[in-house]
């Protein structure tokens, strides 16, 4: 049965079918990860909370080269992690499992999506949206290892150093830490696809290149504002570690879209004179 002849029902069939085999991926993959969730947890998600993650060592050796650059040759650095609800370990698990599954299984949702939506396209519109959803697949993944191993770590690392008092021994719940990170990893993910959002809408003709470049002092202040929140530290160096990446999306969602055409610039320089 082609696609034109495919009734109404034979679409929700196929929608159908579909959403059930992402939830058997799901399902599979989260047992998977239920399996090595204690290895996964102690090398991968409590990582950043010990003095010897990658970023840390990088950020030691950087600064005993650059003077003015925080100190990050602290060994003795390490998280008081405590856990006050008895349930919370166990459901915690099962999240935790879950959630993982979902970001390995992304490039297979927008498989399953590519196959449900790509018999109703054209031949040059199957290359795009082929090109377009292995786009959105790599960029979510680097907006995921950017959280991972940038945003999470440093916003981790000053909050658990900031003291309000000294009398104050500063501790972190389990439930607050998986928090924090799911939300910043699953942010820096959606965040990275900011140009992939752009160039959608540039094909349907809500955005142009000219509003990027119109705005584009406004988007450094809230860039700005925005790194300076995620990564509240206070030193250039820092910020500047979170505001060039956000930036460089900012500058490369210009690149994808469309613009402007040239009878829209006519009528301006004309409305002018």
């Amino acid at each position: 049965m082609s696609v034109q002849e495919m009734s109404f029902w034979d679409h929700l069939e196929e929608l159908r079918w579909m959403l059930f085999r992402i939830v058997i991926a799901l399902f599979i993959f989260a047992i998977g990860g239920f399996m090595i969730m204690p290895w996964f947890f102690d090398n991968v998600i409590m990582a950043p909370a010990k003095a010897d993650f990658f970023l840390y060592q990088w950020m030691c050796r950087l600064s005993q080269s650059v003077p003015g650059l925080p100190d990050f040759c602290d060994d003795n650095f390490s998280i008081d992690m405590v856990n006050i609800d008895l349930t919370a370990p166990f459901f915690r698990h099962l999240s935790t499992s879950f959630w993982i599954a979902l970001i390995l299984i992304c490039p297979y949702i927008l498989f399953e999506m590519w196959r449900f939506v790509s018999p109703a396209l054209y031949e040059h519109e199957r290359k795009n949206v082929r090109w377009v959803f292995l786009f959105g697949t790599l960029m979510f993944f680097a907006g995921c290892l950017a959280g991972y191993g940038l945003i999470f770590p440093m916003t981790l690392r000053f909050l658990y150093s900031y003291t309000l008092s000294d009398v104050i021994r500063n501790t972190v719940s389990l439930d607050s830490y998986m928090d924090n990170f799911l939300v910043l990893v699953f942010i820096m993910g959606f965040v990275f696809e900011m140009p992939l959002i752009s160039w959608l809408l540039s094909q349907i003709g809500i955005l142009k290149k000219s509003f990027f470049k119109t705005y584009r002092r406004h988007a450094i202040l809230i860039l700005l504002f925005l790194a300076a929140i995620i990564t509240p530290t206070g030193d250039p160096f820092t910020l500047s570690l979170v505001f060039i990446p956000l930036y460089a999306l900012y500058e490369f969602s210009i690149f994808l879209v469309k613009a402007d055409p040239k009878n829209e610039d006519e009528v301006v320089s004309l409305n002018k004179i």
